[in-house]
């Protein structure tokens, strides 16, 4: 594991917060030269500390204003592979994310849909159909905000 220093921590939460950030703009912040503090992201990128960078989109200003997650039970585990399962969900363009997970449900998901109707056509049409699927609760998303992570 490599050591970071209080630099390596700042560099990490700057760009946490925005991840375009330049390395001449990152560097006057910390104080810095240019070159220094690409060195610095080149060294935590080669590390795999920093394993790439994405952008975020306004789901609802795209037209998809329901969010729900959903729990998903297997009905037998041994009848359908986990990887058929997890291929044939991840096909689906509406399932942004798919966790497998430990405790009362084996797979949690992450569906977006333009309305609560879109979402029901999701489920039935999509997700019901899914190879292995046994039980399915659905949890609507209300409101989201982005909480700082372990490096503040």
């Amino acid at each position: 594991m490599m050591a970071l220093d209080e630099i390596d921590h700042a560099l990490l939460r700057a760009l946490g917060q925005d991840a375009t950030q330049s390395a001449g703009a990152l560097g006057r912040e910390m104080g810095l030269s240019q070159p220094a503090t690409w060195r610095r992201i080149r060294r935590l990128q080669e590390a795999g500390i920093i394993t790439g960078r994405k952008l975020e989109l306004d789901a609802g200003k795209l037209g998809f204003g329901v969010t729900v997650f959903l729990g998903i039970k297997l009905a037998t585990k041994g009848r359908v592979s986990l990887e058929d399962f997890e291929r044939a969900v991840s096909a689906i363009p509406e399932v942004q994310t798919v966790e497998h997970i430990l405790g009362m449900y084996d797979y949690r998901l992450r569906v977006t849909a333009r309305d609560i109707a879109d979402f029901e056509r999701v489920l039935r049409r999509r997700v019901m159909t899914l190879p292995g699927v046994g039980s399915v609760d659905a949890n609507v998303l209300l409101s989201e905000e982005r909480r700082p992570g372990p490096l503040g």
